[in-house]
């Protein structure tokens, strides 16, 4: 598809930008620990991930999607995971392979930045400054920087008008429903990324790529047809 049109990209954080799901298990587990609760599969940990943090508790609380945990409980499991998470945000958290480089390369195309994700502000800044990234954004929305978050169109659209773009101009770059849905309401380009915490075929994006550096690719022959993309 042609994306000439495009002047900012946004991008979720987990599963998009990084691989948090070790460290998020790691915490989720400590707070079970605490809670004298066995602990969870990892990879059980990671369906569960994608509505910020408050309702990962309630689910690793609960070892279900849709079950709250009551409020006491809640309260006490949130408190012990966020101290635990917050201390260990990138023990074993790494960038997915071509983030750093295609970061770089994109804003050689003079295109802003953004981070758009349900994970609190407060852990996301961190996160992205102990990884050395945090200077590639322009903005970082958290998913309590806002009175919505994803699937809502609110973050994408405040993003645009911060940036003074059209929201038509803007891609989204995420791996889950959240992000495609927001994308939609928005009327941004929904681009997702195959190897993300979820099924990339199944979530009716505009386009998949395999890393960002064939986003760049795509981005920068929209604006030369004349640069061939890279095998």
């Amino acid at each position: 598809m042609n994306l000439k049109h495009i002047k900012a990209v946004a991008f979720d954080l987990d599963g998009t930008l990084v691989d948090s799901i070790a460290d998020l298990a790691a915490s989720a587990n400590a707070m079970r620990e605490a809670m004298n609760l066995a602990p969870l599969p990892q990879d059980r940990v990671a369906s569960y991930v994608g509505d910020g943090v408050g309702s990962l508790v309630h689910r690793t609380l609960t070892d279900s999607f849709d079950q709250h945990a009551d409020e006491a409980s809640w309260t006490q499991g949130f408190n012990l995971f966020i101290r635990h998470y917050h201390q260990h945000l990138t023990v074993h958290t790494r960038m997915y392979p071509g983030v750093a480089d295609a970061l770089g390369l994109l804003r050689s195309l003079d295109l802003p930045l953004v981070v758009i994700t349900n994970k609190s502000q407060f852990l996301a800044m961190p996160l992205l400054q102990q990884l050395g990234i945090d200077t590639a954004f322009s903005m970082v929305l958290g998913g309590d920087s806002l009175d919505e978050k994803k699937p809502s169109a609110l973050p994408l659209l405040h993003a645009a008008a911060v940036l003074d773009v059209k929201p038509q101009e803007m891609l989204l770059v995420g791996d889950s429903e959240n992000d495609v849905t927001c994308a939609r309401k928005a009327g941004a380009v929904a681009v997702a990324v195959d190897y993300g915490y979820r099924d990339a075929a199944t979530l009716g994006a505009d386009l998949v790529v395999g890393s960002l550096v064939d986003l760049y690719s795509l981005l920068k022959q929209s604006r030369d047809p004349h640069v061939h993309r890279r095998d």
